[in-house]
């Protein structure tokens, strides 16, 4: 967790890049078991169940949508690999800091512009999400039942309506804050010193291993 995050995101690049060249079954699942050892040592275990139950439809419906075009076999590695990709982001958003990752992006040479629509993003996401379920609450207070299916899908405006008005009040805030704090101004500076270290140019450059392997494996 105390890498840089430039070296984190190396990595998480390879291994993600093996794991869509990957076609089968047995190193999938080897990855899968690696990955979910890694985020319940995070201790991020229960959060990651029930992320995996949001995912799990989706991988199912994806690989049986490949299995039907392309055969059993394609079909069960593609829902997995699926799961794996995923979950290789699950494991580095964990770990990572997205206001960390933009300004080691910034100091890299990236354009400060998009580094911050990149940080904003990832942390938009989990205030949404709980936004969404204080709008699900109060309307199940006030009896609108919202459960997921066809029968409720006419209440749903009594969800959304709210949630997006909530959503573009967070941007104008989020506006006018940048405003007053001299978004985009020069001389910009950084609370931490964003250097590699040893270890992070060894895990950088076993990203690139695995990225070099991924395209091994996948030439022609």
């Amino acid at each position: 967790m105390r890498r840089d995050p430039r070296a984190k995101l190396a990595l998480a690049l390879g291994f993600g890049l093996l794991v869509m060249v990957t076609r089968e079954t047995a190193g999938l699942l080897g990855a899968w078991v690696v990955l979910g050892g890694l985020v319940v040592a995070l201790g991020c275990g229960r959060e990651y169940l029930r992320w995996l139950a949001v995912l799990l439809p989706m991988a199912v419906f994806f690989g049986g949508l490949t299995a039907f075009s392309l055969g059993l076999r394609d079909g069960l590695s593609a829902g997995l690999g699926l799961v794996v990709l995923t979950s290789v982001f699950y494991a580095f958003f964990a770990v990572t800091d997205p206001e960390d990752l933009a300004n080691a992006l910034v100091r890299m040479g990236a354009p400060f512009a998009a580094a911050f629509v990149l940080s904003a993003a990832l942390q938009f996401v989990p205030i949404i999400r709980r936004k969404a379920r204080n709008v699900i609450d109060a309307q199940r207070s006030r009896g609108i039942p919202l459960e997921p299916g066809w029968r409720a899908l006419r209440r749903y405006p009594a969800f959304l309506v709210p949630l997006l008005l909530q959503a573009f009040q967070l941007a104008e805030e989020l506006a006018e804050a940048m405003e007053t704090r001299g978004f985009g101004r020069p001389g910009r500076t950084f609370l931490h010193d964003y250097r590699l270290k040893p270890a992070d140019w060894a895990m950088t450059g076993l990203g690139l291993l695995l990225a070099a392997a991924a395209l091994w494996r996948a030439w022609p």
